[in-house]
């Protein structure tokens, strides 16, 4: 603390001090409070602006081994590079914005606002445009508008007065598209990546209507939500036929496996999945209910020795007359379309179920899976649906789906 200058201690130790007290109780009390305590941490806010501008004028990050003072004042004080900026910016053009800055003083703006103003003058003036910068039309607008709301506005005006400029930096994002997807040791997928704004747009809009709760008894955050939700939209891809072809056929997932898994033997070996490790014999049978299957017979030393004919199991008028039944995923509550689903064995063909349509129903992918891997049962009583969760307690009645006879 030897360097610290005094003023800087002497403010530390008000701070403490105040941190220390007991808060009022009051609403109005803290209402004040809270508003006065804002106007100061913006001046701090301001102060620190300052700073880190004078800061960023010498060399003294690149003698503690940063790469710009950003990068050193993100680092030493734990801020985001985004916060690190926007301090630098505005302490570079105080100058620039001297009505915000009295606005800020008075508690009529917040420090972001006064970012976002800087931040313009700033987009003005390297833009080459010959219009002058209008700070107290954007200051009315500061007043008038949150912080969200203020910087929409902000990107309205700089592209009012300079719409290349603003089309050149959408370009520039757009060219930033990244994604990486890294294969963890237990199969599971890493997905890291950068979106442009009409590229994240895209994806939430079409990722919203599958991340919504659906069905009975849907507790899903909203993570887990949105993750499930963009492996359906895959699996929709997939199944639509609509995406580009790979060595002359459509794409989809490739199971390989012994037939011993298929039928759940015990002893039976995992099966392996394309483009991931290998999964569960409850997964394939999972996936085998709605499938394109082909036979090949090896002989004792791997080699192929047959190959079958591949067969669908659910064939194309049987898939249709389903879809005219069940009109979708008939999970009570899901409003799932039939294109959204897959067709489910209630007796599983592999122990003996016909493909036909009284042994069929539409299920979403989530709750296909709820069946076959996570432990509920999906069973046709009385021409009804009704599921059973996992461990039911047996003094509970089961939840019944509404009277959905199959036509």
């Amino acid at each position: 603390m030897s360097d610290v200058s005094d003023a800087v201690v002497l403010l530390l130790a008000r701070i403490e001090e105040f941190c220390a007290e007991s808060l009022r109780e009051t609403g109005p009390e803290l209402t004040a409070d809270l508003r006065e305590l804002a106007r100061g941490r913006n001046l701090l806010d301001l102060k620190f602006s300052e700073m880190a501008a004078a800061f960023a004028a010498t060399d003294e990050y690149d003698a503690e081994g940063s790469i710009s003072p950003i990068h050193w004042i993100r680092h030493n004080c734990h801020m985001t590079s985004g916060a690190a900026a926007d301090r630098v910016v505005v302490g570079e053009h105080i100058a620039s914005v001297p009505e915000s800055l009295s606005a800020m003083a008075d508690g009529e703006i917040g420090f972001s606002h006064l970012a976002l103003i800087a931040r313009e003058a700033v987009a003005l003036a390297e833009s080459g445009s010959n219009k002058q910068f209008d700070e107290s039309y954007l200051l009315r607008k500061a007043k008038a508008f949150s912080v969200g709301r203020f910087r929409n506005f902000c990107h309205h005006y700089r592209h009012s007065i300079d719409p290349k400029g603003y089309a050149a930096d959408e370009a520039e994002v757009t060219q930033a598209r990244s994604l990486s997807l890294t294969l963890g040791e237990s199969g599971v997928l890493w997905i890291r990546g950068v979106l442009d704004p009409e590229g994240g747009a895209a994806l939430r809009t079409a990722l919203d209507p599958l991340a919504k709760r659906n069905g009975k008894g849907d507790d899903r955050r909203l993570d887990r939500r949105l993750a499930d939700g963009l492996v359906e939209m895959a699996h929709h891809a997939l199944d639509g036929g609509a995406l580009p072809q790979r060595g002359g056929q459509r794409p989809h997932l490739q199971v390989t496996t012994t037939l011993e898994t298929l039928l759940q033997r015990c002893g039976a070996p995992a099966a392996d999945l394309e483009l991931a490790l290998p999964i569960s014999a409850a997964a394939v049978e999972r996936l085998a209910c709605d499938c394109n299957v082909t036979r090949i017979l090896l002989n004792a030393d791997s080699q192929v020795i047959d190959v079958g004919r591949t067969t669908r199991r659910i064939r194309g008028s049987t898939r249709r007359a389903l879809n005219v039944r069940d009109k979708g995923c008939r999970w009570p509550g899901c409003d799932r379309p039939a294109s959204y689903t897959s067709g489910h064995h209630l007796k599983h063909w592999t122990r003996g179920g016909p493909t036909d349509l009284p042994n069929l129903v539409l299920l979403c992918h989530r709750h296909h899976w709820m069946v076959h891997e996570g432990g509920w049962q999906f069973v046709l009583t009385d021409g009804q649906y009704v599921t059973v969760p996992p461990q039911m307690d047996l003094f509970r009645q089961p939840a019944r789906g509404p009277d959905e006879s199959a036509a």
